[in-house]
């Protein structure tokens, strides 16, 4: 398994809000966050998200995944994503300055050939097999659902003036709707996770010629972070890419 993760505040904003997590001995994990609202409520929120998730999956699913039934590692994600809710919502009431933070969150696990997918807001999970790319995460974002109805292309939603309002997100509600789903992984299969800085100025395809021309995670991440850079860099950039070859190990 080959992985490497980078984030960058990019040339427009003064702080990153946003926060990865990769986890790769004994269990992986991989996750992204994007926060938003406050003073620094939005570096707060993603903080806060990635500790939480991270902190009830390895209590819960380290060292038992392989006994644990596929219902059983969804309902374990499930309640992770509602207690990083519960506590954004919690900081938010005690501190003003984060008050009506709140932040994405997307995270792919692998336990044996499956990868469990837990996924709030509109940061992104792409799966490149034999070549070709496709997401495995549904947008939760106004702009999204334009493009589901037909109303737009995903081109014209790259530029749309809405592009950045989201419809779900941890900390905005006590109840929260969060997509649990599950996918097989095979040989040569390649992850991205990525927040909407990357994702809202280099598209998909750009994306799939960049990680397989390019071998070294690494270099892709660098990569793929500086194309949105030169593009404007108008928000914080994250990125994490995985191949699934398990005869060289390179991490981040």
């Amino acid at each position: 398994m080959k992985v490497w993760g980078s984030t960058d505040v990019g040339k427009v904003r003064e702080i990153n809000e946003d926060n990865y997590c990769i986890m790769n001995e004994g269990l992986e994990m991989y996750m992204v966050a994007d926060g938003m609202g406050g003073h620094n409520g939005g570096e707060v929120a993603s903080s806060i998200a990635i500790d939480i998730i991270r902190e009830h999956i390895i209590k819960y699913i380290s060292g038992e995944g392989e006994d644990l039934e596929e219902q059983g590692i969804k309902g374990i994600l499930f309640e992770a994503f509602n207690r990083a809710n519960k506590e954004i919502l919690s900081h938010s009431e005690v501190d003003e300055e984060c008050d009506g933070m709140g932040t994405t969150a997307t995270l792919v696990l692998r336990v044996n050939d499956q990868l469990y997918i837990g996924h709030i807001g509109d940061s992104r999970a792409y799966l490149i097999r034999k070549g070709q790319i496709r997401q495995i995460t549904q947008d939760h974002s106004l702009v999204a659902e334009l493009v589901r109805q037909g109303s737009i292309s995903e081109r014209e939603a790259m530029k749309h003036p809405q592009k950045n309002i989201i419809t779900r997100a941890l900390g905005t509600d006590e109840n929260i709707k969060v997509d649990i789903s599950n996918t097989d992984i095979q040989d040569e299969d390649i992850l991205v996770l990525c927040t909407d800085g990357l994702s809202n100025f280099v598209d998909k395809y750009e994306i799939e010629k960049i990680v397989l021309e390019t071998e070294d995670c690494q270099a892709c991440c660098r990569e793929l972070v500086s194309l949105a850079n030169q593009r404007g860099g108008f928000d914080n950039i994250t990125v994490i890419v995985i191949k699934n070859n398990r005869d060289n190990i390179e991490s981040r």
